[in-house]
């Protein structure tokens, strides 16, 4: 049989397989997906993790649960020859190996994209998997403990300070989603105030959400002014160094809780394989999705999502290329998955087409907004659109009915507050009270 390798389980890998799947016959293809980690991670949802409105492992999709027919490799694809169709890989306790294919799928995503700023690496954290959000929730709430045992002063200020860097919708929906949940939390800590927590965004350029209009935006930044949040425009980040953030204005003030939403990447991966990629290190495509070298095919290989360059033949690209976003890779791998079968079958290939069906943002409980061309929808109605798009987008029944069971559950028991943030290092209580050998003297 023939057999093809999906190199990422993220939306474009975890929806390749699953169509190839119902596509294609039985003892036609062998299909195998290899991902270090055991689910896709429905990345819309992470702002309301990190808010406490859905369940962590809810915005996670297992791959074995629902890849029946895949083969599942937990491991890392760590290079690529594709002209003897080989890839090595790492696999989870077995080392090194090598993966004969004859199609390949690389689908390996996008990972934060940051610049050479003192003290980012140290300090912030990013915003693109179910870890970091869990992360930052705990973050923020263990701050608020620690904070309501402090008197008013620096090290309190630290603690109740907030950054987001980049204006994008991943930023702003972050920002907002934190915004919310302190707001929330204030009612739990009489020691602290309103007043007591800052939050700030940083954006670079004059103005957030470029997928909206202007107006949009606007309407956006004076609603989260008014919930306290502030927001500087044309502003860079000058350094993070021991987490005191210093700005292109003259402005300074220390935070322990700096995430970095300014920009993602294709990832690195891409660049360890004999593929043609471009000046951004993205894996060059033809509209079918087959990888290609200018106008020549290179025949079994396939790329999809953040990772790839596929022509925009609807004209809303940026640069004539699709936009790395969750509407383009779901799209995207539904017919690669279509295309690979009719290679298989000696049939005819489709082209990539589609027009961006708008632009919606959760921004807290009851605060949304979505912008299709001119019509522009905010607050409450916005925020159920929001919910009901996504809530509906997260592949499997099984998700969806748990997801939309979890929002019906905070709106009667309200969100849940509590940290476990004690994961990081879960034996510390065992050894610090497990009783110890007594060393002999000599």
């Amino acid at each position: 049989m023939p057999k093809i390798l999906i190199v990422g389980g993220g939306y474009a890998g975890f929806y390749t397989a699953l169509k190839l799947e119902k596509q294609l016959g039985k003892g036609e293809a062998e299909v195998t997906l290899i991902d270090p980690l055991p689910y896709m991670t429905y990345q819309p949802f992470l702002p309301e993790v990190v808010a406490g409105s859905i369940e962590a492992r809810h915005a996670v999709v297992s791959h074995r649960r629902h890849l029946r027919k895949t083969n599942i490799v937990a491991g890392r694809v760590v290079s690529v020859e594709h002209a003897k169709k080989i890839a090595h890989v790492e696999l989870a306790g077995a080392g090194k190996q090598k993966i004969a294919y004859d199609h390949i799928v690389v689908t390996a995503g996008a990972v934060s994209r940051t610049f050479p700023i003192p003290g980012v690496s140290e300090n912030a954290i990013g915003l693109k998997n179910i870890e970091e959000a869990v992360e930052i929730r705990n973050r923020i709430l263990s701050n608020f403990d620690t904070a309501a045992n402090l008197p008013a002063g620096p090290e309190r200020d630290r603690l109740l300070t907030f950054v987001v860097v980049g204006g994008g919708f991943a930023g702003i929906e972050a920002f907002a989603e934190m915004r919310s949940l302190a707001s929330y939390l204030l009612r739990y800590y009489p020691a602290l105030t309103f007043d007591d927590v800052h939050f700030h965004l940083i954006e670079a350029m004059g103005r957030i959400m470029p997928e909206v209009s202007q107006k949009t935006s606007e309407w956006v930044i004076a609603n989260l002014d008014r919930r306290g949040a502030q927001i500087h425009l044309n502003t860079q980040l000058m350094s993070a160094e021991n987490g005191v953030i210093k700005l292109s204005t003259g402005e300074s003030f220390a935070s322990n809780v700096i995430v970095w939403t300014a920009g993602v990447m294709a990832h690195p991966y891409a660049s360890n394989t004999d593929l043609p990629v471009d000046e951004r290190g993205r894996i060059r495509a033809k509209a079918t999705l087959q990888v290609a070298d200018g106008d020549d095919v290179i025949h079994g290989a396939w790329t999809a999502g953040d990772v790839s360059a596929v022509p925009d033949l609807s004209g809303f690209g940026v640069g004539g290329f699709c936009v790395p976003n969750a509407q383009h890779a779901v799209r995207q791998a539904k017919l690669l998955s279509k295309n690979i079968v009719a290679e298989l079958r000696g049939e005819g290939m489709k082209e990539y087409f589609h027009k961006p069906l708008g632009a919606v943002a959760g921004l807290g409980i009851g605060v949304g907004v979505y912008q299709w061309k001119g019509l522009a929808i905010k607050g409450l109605i916005a925020w159920f659109m929001h919910r009901g798009y996504h809530g509906l987008a997260v592949p499997m029944w099984e998700r969806k009915i748990r997801v939309f069971a979890g929002w019906i559950w905070n709106l009667v028991l309200r969100r849940d507050i509590v940290s476990i943030s004690a994961t990081k290092g879960p034996r510390r209580q065992f050894e610090t009270y497990a009783s110890k050998v007594a060393k002999k003297k000599k």
